[in-house]
């Protein structure tokens, strides 16, 4: 069974925003999964819904955000400070903290580690300390970020080349359940082939079994940040910075599906046309394919 006029819709447009409008949910014949499949079209990208919260909580967040990632180093009890001076936020540091672990965020400061023992059988040491990284796949640094819309927020899980600065994949959810992290992670080994290494925080979706399971079924070696060591995985925490500062901070944007376009633009572009002063003035691109064909990152 196929769509009406599909054919025909097809070949006067090959976007993939006009063929997510030949969607009909109310079609009682054909599922949505089966009219994704027949388009082309990713089916999760058909139900990606930002978290809604209240326009305080929003504000807040919102605010959170761009100070942490201008200062990646401060803990909830100095953005609490930060808030209180210089926002007026009447806040308190049980509700930063909240809406920290929220965001899926922390600072890199020192502490007791108490959360280390709750999952210590998963936590690896760091590999890459006086290591020499000088080719691609050799090492890929994976880690989560909050993206805020403007009514909630979703979540961007991307995995970096460290040698050459190249984003093999990455993916969006609105939640900060593993599964999105895992199924990044192998798209983007099955695209571009096991790195020796991956580096990642010990956030509870690299210290699980499907993440430690996975790694070791594909013969990787885990390595992971040491607590309060804000450049243990600096790649990752850069292009961060600059996809928000450079892309996500500058759009206007409501949905998941806009969302997903406007960090698909940036991937491109960050991979294939931005230089990088510590490349040479070369794109990643460049540095990863050594000349060879390129490829779009993994989604």
């Amino acid at each position: 069974m196929r769509l009406p006029g599909l054919k025909k819709n097809l070949a006067e447009s090959n976007s993939r925003e006009d063929r997510m409008k030949m969607i009909d949910r109310d079609n009682k014949r054909l599922s949505i999964s089966r009219q994704a499949k027949l388009l082309s079209i990713n089916r999760s990208s058909l139900y990606y819904k930002p978290v809604q919260i209240s326009d305080e909580e929003y504000r807040i967040k919102r605010i959170i955000d761009e100070v942490y990632t201008a200062h990646p180093e401060y803990g909830y009890r100095r953005m609490t400070v930060i808030l209180n001076r210089d926002y007026g936020i009447l806040i308190n540091r049980k509700r930063t903290r909240r809406y920290m672990r929220e965001m899926g965020i922390h600072g890199f400061c020192p502490g007791p580690n108490l959360s280390k023992r709750l999952h210590s059988k998963y936590v690896y040491p760091y590999l890459l300390r006086d290591l020499n990284i000088n080719h691609p796949n050799q090492v890929w640094s994976v880690d989560i970020t909050y993206c805020r819309m403007k009514r909630g927020f979703m979540y961007m899980v991307a995995i970096i080349d460290w040698y050459s600065r190249y984003i093999v994949g990455y993916a969006l959810s609105n939640t900060l359940e593993r599964s999105f992290v895992i199924q990044a992670i192998k798209k983007a080994i099955k695209r571009y082939g096991a790195p020796e290494i991956i580096n990642s925080d010990q956030g509870c979706q690299f210290t699980c079994d499907d993440y430690i399971n996975l790694l070791k079924e594909k013969h990787i070696k885990i390595s992971m940040d040491g607590k309060g060591r804000a450049l243990d995985n600096q790649r990752i925490e850069r292009f961060f910075r600059s996809y928000k500062w450079e892309k996500l901070y500058l759009e206007e944007y409501e949905t998941g599906h806009q969302l997903r376009q406007i960090t698909q633009e940036y991937v491109e572009y960050y991979n294939n046309r931005r230089p990088h002063q510590s490349l040479g003035y070369k794109t990643p691109a460049e540095y990863y394919f050594g000349g060879c064909q390129q490829l779009p990152a993994v989604v």
